[in-house]
């Protein structure tokens, strides 16, 4: 949601374009009175999402909590008017210091070291969310979620919608449907609006699908084609959305709506574009299945009618990015697999 073509140029930039608010994000939330806590804001979206609430209502406080892990992330935030606390919220002395807010924004979560910690992702995504439903019942919540809470569908189908039924592959998808079934029971039975975003995939050039995608190109790395097709959005749009999904949080029955790209295009297509940027020849392998983890983000017009970054701009400045040395995060989203083992 950024009228800039042109691709950022430093991290400064990057961030700015991050967190950048929509037009119609300031309107989104004006009804939604007081404070607004940020819980996990220290990990890829975190930041920028608590920058992004701050400009779009610079006189409402925003708290953003999380380990902190790295001072100089929540430094940059205070610079920019949030205010940031220190909580592990798998500590239930350091619970204590939460702050109380009417709003709430739940990121906190473990995806990536499943496989070789499955206790600790179910600690965070499950055994955290139960203590935190319970400390802001009543308060207006975002929960992030996943796409990864779907069975596998084809392209052809536009994606899993809503309504779907999950059928979650792998214990990082089962974690994450724990945690949306307790925060479903937490609107029930403590009338707390809750609204689900179940993301799928959100881009920062300094990670994401598509920057799997043209590092790999690069290097001359083979792509994977078992995915067939993925969802991509540029993380600045998926700020906004899950923001403007505050306005919609409902109770006894959470508001549950998929963020994702608003098209399901191919792995092998985007391999090509992105090689033809870098000037580099795509090697593939595997062979393409008929059914990938594919969202249906229809419904997301409810959230905002606001056009998103263009893909093929997207694509433009991921190649631009990674052809001048741009700094990676070094975590690969794994979209690859389809066995749910992260």
């Amino acid at each position: 949601m950024t009228a800039d073509t042109h691709p950022p140029r430093d991290e400064a930039e990057l961030e700015e374009r991050l967190s950048r608010p929509s037009p119609s994000l300031g309107s989104a939330l004006a009804n939604i009175a007081g404070d607004l806590v940020i819980l996990g804001a220290g990990g890829k979206m975190g930041p920028t999402l608590a920058r992004m609430a701050k400009r779009a209502n610079p006189e409402r406080r925003v708290v953003a909590v999380s380990r902190w892990s790295d001072r100089s992330a929540a430094e940059s935030l205070e610079s920019y008017g949030v205010e940031t606390v220190r909580v592990d919220l798998l500590d239930a002395e350091s619970r204590a210091a939460l702050p109380d807010a009417p709003n709430v924004v739940f990121m906190a979560g473990q995806k990536f070291g499943t496989m070789g910690s499955p206790a600790t992702t179910w600690a965070m995504n499950a055994g955290v969310p139960a203590h935190v439903a319970e400390r802001y019942a009543g308060a207006r919540t975002v929960v992030f979620s996943t796409g990864n809470v779907y069975a596998l569908t084809t392209p052809e189908s536009g994606g899993s919608r809503e309504h779907d039924v999950p059928a979650p592959i792998g214990e990082y998808a089962f974690s994450c449907l724990a945690r949306e079934r307790l925060f479903t029971d937490a609107s029930a039975r403590l009338g707390t609006p809750v609204a689900i975003v179940r993301l799928n995939y959100a881009h920062d050039l300094r990670y994401g699908v598509l920057t799997d995608l043209a590092v790999r190109i690069a290097n001359g790395e083979s792509i994977d084609l078992r995915m067939s097709c993925v969802n991509v959005i540029w993380q600045g749009d998926a700020n906004a959305l899950a923001l403007a999904a505050l306005a919609h949080a409902t109770s006894p029955e959470p508001y549950i709506v998929n963020v994702a790209g608003r098209d399901v295009p191919c792995v092998e297509d985007l391999a090509k574009a992105l090689a033809t940027r870098l000037g580099k020849t795509p090697i593939f392998t595997g062979e393409a299945a008929a059914d990938s983890l594919l969202s249906n983000s229809s419904r997301m017009h409810e959230l905002s009618r606001e056009p998103l970054l263009p893909l093929d701009t997207l694509l433009d400045w991921v190649a631009d990015w990674v052809k001048n040395g741009g700094r990676l995060l070094g975590k690969p989203t794994n979209f690859e697999r389809r066995d749910g083992q992260f």
